[in-house]
């Protein structure tokens, strides 16, 4: 990539790029779809990266490219439309990234950083455990130290990509239970070590691409301790802040994307024309446009805010909450429609039905992961309404 782009200058280099890399059939709204594997994944997300389009904020001395979350917006906005694979490293690139950007050494950044971002090491979040559920100051996996080495004992539940990681931003306790807050460390542990098991868990869909992680006197070098060991809490916080508010900011542009291939796949069929163009329908694919605009209309400010040095803090909540809520009503509504095709609708309907079933049932968890619409709902009244609770 040409060095100094910014604007609309880059958003050419990056519709360049598209057009001339995107893989045939990797892209989900055209005909002749074919679902990628992991290694084509990695591969795609890897010429991304070379491309210019991926680690696009990071200085160029730990493998980024050194520009601002204003390019980085664009290409998230280019990639989105295009209905491209998600990202199997977005753990990796947007928040065990950032956070080593933000409390790690520069061993650790020179050491950590590229391989990230190169696609040769995929990364998983340790948070969440059985037992504690949404609350994260709950957490009972322990790390003591042990020499050079410090020992992990514990488990961890609903670990997404943990079946195909390579490393692991994990938080464990190395004070007291009950001082929940305190005493929480971030490590880069290693998804090889000895004592790691992993046992995916099959999903709604069929999928097994997360896990419970089984963590049995886990060696993980001091090295791989990520800040002090009582930074872990306001790191964690961080880390859901960002996964709240600009992890995988395509999203918007992806709902977009989603909702113009509904409309498409029903303007193929006769019946599913009709019933589009019918009172309830005009209404409510109306509401899902008027949803989809609301996020673009969050994430765009948000951006001149990040850009401008300010901290996304509580209203990531925001962000998170409605997309999640909206998006599901959309896939309720997607499957809706296309149960009403009759048989034979042709193969822009099939295709569309095979893609918003998988939305269907995988958006069953959007208003959990990253933390509960209750949670977010919780957040809102109590940090930025200043809510009395309930005695």
């Amino acid at each position: 990539m040409q060095p100094g782009l910014s604007g609309e200058a880059f958003r050419a280099h990056v519709l360049a790029w598209l057009a001339a890399n995107v893989p045939a059939g990797i892209r989900i709204d055209q005909p002749g779809y074919q679902e990628p594997d992991l290694e084509a994944c990695r591969a795609f997300e890897a010429a991304l990266h070379k491309g210019g389009l991926a680690g696009i904020t990071w200085p160029v001395e730990y493998g980024g490219h050194g520009l601002t979350i204003r390019e980085h917006l664009i290409a998230n906005q280019e990639i989105g439309r295009r209905g491209l694979p998600e990202s199997i490293n977005s753990l990796g690139k947007e928040l065990a990234g950032p956070i080593i950007l933000a409390i790690g050494n520069e061993e650790q950044k020179l050491r950590l950083l590229p391989p990230l971002l190169e696609m040769k090491q995929i990364w998983c979040q340790g948070f969440s455990e059985p037992g504690a559920g949404s609350d994260l100051a709950g957490l009972r996996t322990r790390a003591t130290r042990d020499g050079d080495h410090w020992r992990i004992n514990g488990r961890k539940i609903w670990t997404s990509a943990s079946p195909w990681a390579d490393r692991c931003l994990l938080l464990a306790r190395t004070g007291a239970l009950e001082d929940r807050h305190k005493g929480l460390a971030l490590f880069a542990m290693r998804m090889d070590a000895p004592g790691v098991t992993v046992q995916p868990i099959r999903q709604i869909d069929g999928s097994t691409d997360f896990a419970e992680v089984i963590l049995e006197d886990v060696p993980v070098d001091a090295a791989d301790a990520l800040g002090a060991p009582d930074e872990g809490w306001g790191a964690a916080v961080r880390v859901l802040s960002i996964e709240r508010a600009t992890n995988r900011m395509y999203r918007a542009w992806r709902f977009e994307n989603e909702l113009s291939h509904l409309m498409r796949a029903c303007r193929s069929d006769a019946t599913l024309a009709g019933l589009i163009g019918s009172g309830e329908y005009h209404r409510r694919l109306a509401e899902i446009m008027v949803d989809i605009e609301i996020i673009k209309g969050y994430v765009e400010p948000t951006v001149e805010r990040l850009a401008e040095g300010e901290a996304i803090g509580d209203r990531g909540s925001l962000m998170k909450l409605h997309w999640s809520e909206a998006h599901q009503r959309f896939a309720v509504l997607a499957m809706e429609l296309l149960d009403q095709a009759p048989p034979g609708a042709g193969d822009e309907v099939a295709a569309a039905r095979a893609r918003f079933q998988s939305t269907y049932l995988r958006g069953r968890a959007e208003t959990i992961y990253a933390g509960t619409t209750e949670v977010q709902l919780g957040i809102i009244a109590d940090r930025m309404l200043k809510l009395p609770r309930e005695r």
